[in-house]
């Protein structure tokens, strides 16, 4: 598994302190979304040819970590 440390980064001065690819303004939010539209990653390595392989998984990690330490409340 790709350690998303290594590639994803929060700077307040770059596109509001939303998660980027680090060296780049493309978000993980970004990346998501076009992976949820259907885009390959072939495709999206051709759109963004300076990003790796490596950068698109681990910005889908990224989301799976902040999705494991998201707290469920159930409604009463």
């Amino acid at each position: 598994m790709v350690d998303y440390r290594k590639h994803v980064q929060s700077n307040p001065k770059v596109m509001l302190g939303k998660p980027t690819v680090k060296g780049t303004r493309i978000t993980v939010e970004l990346l998501l979304w076009k992976i949820a539209d259907g885009y390959s990653f072939e495709e999206i390595l051709e759109m963004y040819p300076h990003l790796k392989l490596d950068d698109i998984l681990a910005s889908i990690a990224y989301a799976a970590a902040m999705m494991e330490s998201e707290e469920v409340i159930v409604a009463a």
